[in-house]
């Protein structure tokens, strides 16, 4: 198989930008480790807040943290699929070491394993 490694670069620089752009939105990058990236916990008033607006803030936070890790999760699978491209392992199973169906590539460029190993 003759994979189009220009192609799937693009695809996943274009996520990896956009993941970015998701991640600034709710996040701020860890500035020890700027790979990581931390949710803010929103900012309060002055005053204490009431109970019910402290309690918005905690649900608040957690959607946000939710969300923060899927985003963080798929932009590290993103880069970690741009290194297999530099060192020439893209497209490989790292479980098997056979060949990634491309249809599974076309549906996530960003997959470490062959369909077989996929539960793994």
């Amino acid at each position: 198989m003759s994979l189009n490694l220009d192609n799937y670069q693009k695809l996943l620089e274009e996520e990896k930008n956009k993941l970015e752009g998701e991640l600034g939105e709710i996040a701020h990058r860890n500035p020890d480790a700027p790979a990581d990236w931390q949710t803010s916990y929103p900012e309060q008033s002055v005053n204490s807040p009431a109970p019910d607006e402290k309690a918005d803030q905690d649900e608040e936070f957690a959607n946000t943290s939710g969300q923060e890790s899927v985003l963080e999760t798929r932009l590290l699978d993103v880069n970690d699929a741009l290194e297999r491209i530099k060192h020439g392992t893209f497209g490989i199973c790292a479980v098997g070491k056979e060949e990634i169906d491309e249809d599974r590539l076309k549906a996530n460029p960003a997959a470490r394993t062959c369909m077989e190993h996929s539960t793994e």
